[in-house]
């Protein structure tokens, strides 16, 4: 692991540190980290070293080299030992799609479970709230290798207690936990989980379906993944959310957020101004599909993500496969220092890879 820092990232203000002081801090980490993969990665070495890049020159973060997340579909790469391996993290495909691989130590693992929580308790608070996870639990039966799916359940479990799934294996959903869930805190302050189509399909449509009735009124639902079988459906963000209050009882309070499993743990999540937002220890870029090049605020390109978390594999600057644009820096009106942004889907021809979209073409 690099060391070359004093203060771990993890100890920054989440949404409170400005502009200048943020980039300093970045790019100290991410230029350390990319010396330490370049060390410890010979396969990233080489990529570095046929794009003349020496990671030993210190780089502003938009010269940072990045690889394109395509590349963990082909490539295990690691920056650890066999031996210090944790866990393989597999991204969720459908069938005939490879999956992306990503090598976690538990250094890794234990610093995106930290910052998960940090970023999380900004908008869920620092209580561990009775807990709705709208999927199965055999999802999370292999602890050793398991999907993005799996990883998101178990991260945001660290935030709840007294966890109920509201599916049973078969996707049906258990109507009967759900409601006894209710029951059990009603009056109280929960704490719902779910990917976005699965919210959608098994809890909204299966309810509005049946006319069963449920108060989760006092709620906070996360969710995230994939948003291209939801707008297929001309399902968008705002219709989401007001089906979701109609079936859940009203006084619910929802945030989607923008994450992927290449960089589990630094989470974009999505404000109450409908803004998706930067924590300290990450930043996103919209590149130029044309040449690369870093657009300005206001400019749809393809998204760059950065992340201090990475530490046993190359995964601290990556280009992704979708489209977005920044909107702004440090004058959200939810008060929320650090860059905000917006994503808008899928680069033409890239594969599905959200959670609920491939669950949903599975």
């Amino acid at each position: 692991m690099p060391d070359e820092t004093t203060t771990s990232f993890l100890d920054w203000p989440v949404y409170e540190l400005p502009r200048e002081d943020k980039r300093a801090r970045l790019e100290a980490e991410l230029n350390a980290l990319t010396r330490h993969h370049a060390a410890h990665c010979e396969p990233y070495a080489r990529v570095l070293a046929a794009q003349g890049v020496d990671p030993q020159q210190d780089r502003r973060l938009e010269d940072l080299p990045f690889l394109p997340v395509r590349l963990f579909k082909h490539r295990l790469l690691a920056s650890v030992p066999q031996d210090q391996v944790f866990k393989v993290l597999t991204s969720s495909g459908t069938s005939g799609q490879t999956p992306s691989r990503i090598t976690l130590d538990k250094t890794t693992a234990a610093r995106q479970t930290t910052a998960l929580a940090r970023i999380m308790q900004r908008y869920v608070g620092r209580a561990r709230l009775p807990m709705l996870i709208i999927d199965h639990p055999g999802v999370i039966k292999d602890r050793k290798s398991f999907s993005a799916r799996g990883a998101g359940i178990l991260g945001l479990a660290n935030l709840g207690r007294e966890h109920v799934y509201a599916l049973r294996d078969d996707m049906s959903l258990d109507i009967e936990a759900v409601q006894a869930f209710c029951a059990k805190h009603a009056g109280q302050p929960k704490l719902l989980f779910g990917f976005t189509f699965m919210v959608w399909q098994y809890l909204v449509l299966s309810l509005e379906k049946s006319g069963h009735t449920i108060d989760l009124s006092g709620s906070v639902l996360i969710h995230s993944g994939g948003w291209k079988k939801l707008l297929d459906i001309a399902v968008d963000n705002e219709q989401f959310k007001a089906r979701f209050a109609a079936v859940a009882g009203g006084n619910v309070k929802v945030h989607n957020f923008y994450g992927m499993v290449e960089q589990v743990g630094s989470v974009f999540v999505e404000c109450e101004a409908g803004h998706l937002h930067a924590p300290a220890f990450a930043d996103v870029l919209v590149r130029s599909p044309e040449d690369w090049r870093v657009l300005p605020h206001g400019q749809a390109g393809v998204v760059q993500v950065l992340s201090c978390l990475p530490g046993s594999y190359p995964g601290h600057s990556l280009l992704t496969e979708d489209l977005g644009t920044v909107l702004g820096e440090d004058d959200c009106a939810c008060g929320r220092l650090g860059k905000y942004f917006a994503i808008h889907g899928r680069v033409p021809a890239a594969e599905m890879r959200g959670c609920s979209d491939t669950h949903a073409a599975a």
